[in-house]
């Protein structure tokens, strides 16, 4: 099973990567895709939508945090008018 996940890259600072990563792995292991990045000092979010699309189709499960984040910048109401074009 594939998550969506925060994976740190900051040293003193905390900077995340959102990736998808398979559920087996530890957190700073083996990415599948770096899918964006999240700063929460700045409140700064780059994602890439497409990337994000594709894992959330074939199945993928953000955990709470990547959630919340996908959810302010209105990913879920983009994978939800794709599922019903495609439905």
């Amino acid at each position: 099973m594939v998550k969506l996940r925060l994976k740190r890259c900051g040293k003193k600072q905390p900077l995340y990567r959102i990736v998808a990563i398979d559920v087996r792995s530890r957190r700073e292991g083996r990415d599948l895709r770096k899918v964006g990045f999240y700063d929460p000092i700045k409140n700064q979010t780059y994602l890439n939508i497409p990337g994000i699309l594709y894992f959330l189709e074939k199945g993928a499960q953000p955990t709470e945090t990547v959630y919340d984040i996908l959810k302010k910048a209105g990913v879920f109401t983009e994978f939800h008018s794709n599922q019903m074009k495609v439905n």
